[in-house]
C-alpha cells in the first residue's frame, strides 16, 4: 500500500461508522435501497419491501430510483448533517443487476464527494464488477460469507442464479463459495477494505465461524462481522421452527477468534437506514414522505 493509499485508507477508516466503533459514535450513514433483485435464496430471507416496523437486513419501505438516492441523502442530511458514508446494501443483492448501483454510486460521488461509498453483497457476481466499483469511487465493501465448506454453505442457501442458470444443492453452494472467495480475494488485491459479515445459524454454521475467520484472515480481510441469525417470517428456516441466535452466542463464539479485527457494534441495519448506528432515522423520514403526500392530496392540482 503507497502513501497515497494509506492515507486514504486511515482517513476512510475513521469516518466510517460501521468500520470504526469510535467513528460510529460521530458519523452515520445511509443506505440507498436501489437493488431490486436478489441472485441467491437464503433460507433465513424473505425479501418484503414495506415493513416500516422491522428491522434487519433485506427491508425497506420503499425502493429508489439512483436520483431518488440523491434525493434521500439530501433529505437525511436536514436530520442529521454528519453523514460520512452512503451505501447501497439492498435489498437485494447490490451487484445482481449492477446498473443501479453503478448509476447511483457516479451521481453521489459527483453530488457529494466528500462521502465515503460503500456496498454489501453476496459476493456472487464480484469479480467482475470490481474495475467498474473503483472507477466509481467506491472503496468500502461488505460480502456476507456463511460459511467456506460447500457441505455446510448446501444447508443455507435454496438455490444460487448466475447468468440466468439455476443451481440447487451443492452445485450451488459449490459456485457460490468459489465465486465468493475469488471476489474476496481480488478485491483486497485491487486495495479495496473489506469486511466479512457471517449469518450465525445455531445448528448449521455455529460450529463452523472460527473456520470462516481463519480463511478470511488468509485472504487480507481487515473487518470480521459476525451477526446473530434473525429467521424472516415466510422464510424456509421461519417456516421450519429454527430459532434465531443472540448476540451472547455471537459473543461466546468469537472471543476466541484472534489476528483479525472483530465488529462488535453491529446493528443488523435496514436496506434504508440513515443516521448514526443506534438512532435510525428511516422510519422518521417514512412518516415524513407520508405526511408530504397526505399534504400533496390536500392541494388542488
Amino acid at each position: 500500500m503507497n502513501n497515497t493509499n494509506a492515507n486514504d485508507f486511515n482517513t476512510g477508516v475513521a469516518k466510517h461508522p460501521c468500520f470504526n466503533k469510535s467513528a460510529s459514535k460521530h458519523y452515520g450513514r445511509v443506505h440507498l435501497p436501489v437493488a431490486k433483485y436478489c441472485n441467491i435464496s437464503c433460507n433465513y430471507c424473505h425479501r418484503d419491501y414495506d415493513c416500516p416496523n422491522e428491522s434487519r437486513p433485506g427491508v425497506t419501505s420503499s425502493l429508489l430510483s439512483p436520483e431518488g438516492a440523491v434525493d434521500r441523502i439530501y433529505e437525511v442530511k436536514r436530520l442529521f448533517n454528519e453523514i460520512s458514508v452512503a451505501a447501497v446494501a439492498g435489498p437485494g443483492d447490490s451487484l445482481a443487476e449492477p446498473r443501479n448501483t453503478m448509476k447511483t454510486f457516479e451521481l453521489v460521488k459527483n453530488e457529494f464527494p466528500e462521502i465515503i461509498l460503500c456496498m454489501s453483497t453476496n459476493g456472487l457476481n464480484l469479480s467482475e464488477n470490481l474495475e467498474e466499483l473503483r472507477d466509481n469511487g467506491v472503496n468500502f465493501i461488505t460480502v456476507t460469507l456463511n460459511a467456506v465448506d460447500a457441505s455446510v454453505a448446501q444447508k443455507i442457501y435454496r438455490y444460487v442464479n448466475y447468468k440466468g442458470i439455476i443451481y440447487t444443492e451443492k452445485d450451488a453452494a459449490k459456485l457460490l463459495l468459489d465465486r465468493q472467495i475469488s471476489g474476496i480475494e481480488n478485491a483486497v488485491k485491487m486495495g479495496f477494505t473489506i469486511k466479512i459479515n457471517s449469518v450465525l445459524i445455531p445448528g448449521v454454521n455455529d460450529f463452523h465461524i472460527k473456520d470462516i475467520s481463519a480463511q478470511v484472515k488468509k485472504l487480507g480481510v481487515y473487518l470480521f462481522n459476525v451477526m446473530p441469525m434473525i429467521p424472516a417470517e415466510k422464510s424456509y428456516f421461519y417456516k421450519i421452527g429454527l430459532k434465531g441466535a443472540s448476540r451472547k452466542d455471537v459473543a461466546g463464539i468469537t472471543k476466541d477468534i484472534e489476528g483479525i479485527n472483530i465488529m462488535d457494534h453491529c446493528r443488523q441495519c435496514r436496506s434504508d437506514a440513515a443516521g448514526l448506528l443506534g438512532e435510525d432515522l428511516s422510519k422518521k423520514l417514512s412518516e415524513r414522505e407520508e405526511d408530504l403526500r397526505c399534504e400533496c392530496k390536500k392541494m388542488p392540482c
